[in-house]
């Protein structure tokens, strides 16, 4: 495994090569002789020391290129793309925060909030104000049902619109959230010019807005938002579409409307296999057949 992205053996022969260059120049020095072989060595010891330089530089560059490479995927929701471009980074790079911020987001678009969460929580260290990474890893901890791990997370970019979203989601739906809170926070988001303005926000705030309403049994509120949903879906990228699906559905679930939660959730699955809305989606129609069987059986 090498130490730096820009190391090489190769390199690290160049460096040793030139100071061993410069170690026999100085014992000649030393001894008073050399001449023009002293002067040559100096030479020589400086031209392998700068090409050893320029190629550990270029070949960083080309590391740090790959790494936004990866996350121009992310943002333009190719997660396959990321995939193929982290993993080798990842095996060579663990320990690199970079590497760690791209691997832990893309980890969790692909369905692996645990993976992610450790991750990005090494990333928050070096990365501690960035609402990229604060975002991404409270929406782990909701995915994983942790809701107190998601609000301290939060607390690296609190106001960040991303950053609320998920912590909205978390309050409302994920074990420990705070039910009331959420609500409160799904319609403060429904108000942001920042939300309104960005369609994957709007429909994921509209979502919590329905789930908020059917938990205080407000019917007619939770289909007015879930009409709202209705219409910005088909506008959304598949991965966002997944995502949103499964959030439709827990609001229907909430409704007591089981076979449109069914409905929802599958819908999700198709949209965007192997993501992480696939893979909730998966898990919320799982636990709701589970609990309809359990009821049907009870009778």
């Amino acid at each position: 495994m090498r130490a730096t992205p820009g190391s090489h053996p190769l390199i690290r022969a160049a460096w040793i090569a030139a100071v061993g260059l410069l170690s026999t120049g100085a014992a000649l020095a030393l001894m008073g002789s050399g001449g023009r072989l002293l002067i040559v060595l100096i030479v020589a010891a400086f031209a392998v020391f700068v090409a050893g330089y320029a190629s550990y530089v270029i070949r960083h560059l080309v590391f740090e290129r790959m790494v936004r490479s990866a996350e121009r995927a992310l943002d333009d929701a190719d997660v396959d793309r990321a995939r193929r471009t982290l993993s080798p980074l990842l095996a060579q790079f663990p320990d690199l925060p970079l590497v760690q911020r791209a691997a832990g987001r893309t980890l969790y678009a692909l369905g692996d909030p645990l993976s992610a969460a450790a991750l990005l929580e090494k990333a928050a260290r070096s990365f501690n104000d960035d609402a990229v990474v604060a975002a991404t890893l409270v929406a782990s901890y909701a995915a994983l049902n942790r809701g107190g791990d998601a609000r301290r997370a939060s607390a690296l970019a609190p106001r960040h619109a991303d950053v609320r979203l998920a912590l909205a989601w978390s309050e409302l739906v994920a074990l420990g959230g705070d039910r009331d809170v959420g609500a409160a926070m799904a319609r403060e988001l429904r108000d942001r010019a920042d939300v309104r303005a960005n369609v994957p926000r709007a429909a994921m705030a509209a979502a919590l807005s329905a789930t908020a309403a059917a938990r205080a049994g407000d019917v007619a509120a939770a289909d007015v938002a879930l009409g709202d949903v209705a219409r910005t879906r088909d506008a959304l990228p598949p991965f966002e579409r997944a995502f949103i699906g499964y959030l439709e559905g827990v609001a229907l679930r909430e409704l007591a409307r089981t076979s449109d939660a069914v409905a929802a959730f599958e819908r999700a699955m198709a949209a965007a296999p192997g993501t992480i809305g696939e893979a909730l989606a998966r898990r919320e129609r799982a636990n709701l057949r589970a609990r309809l069987e359990a009821s049907t059986a009870s009778q």
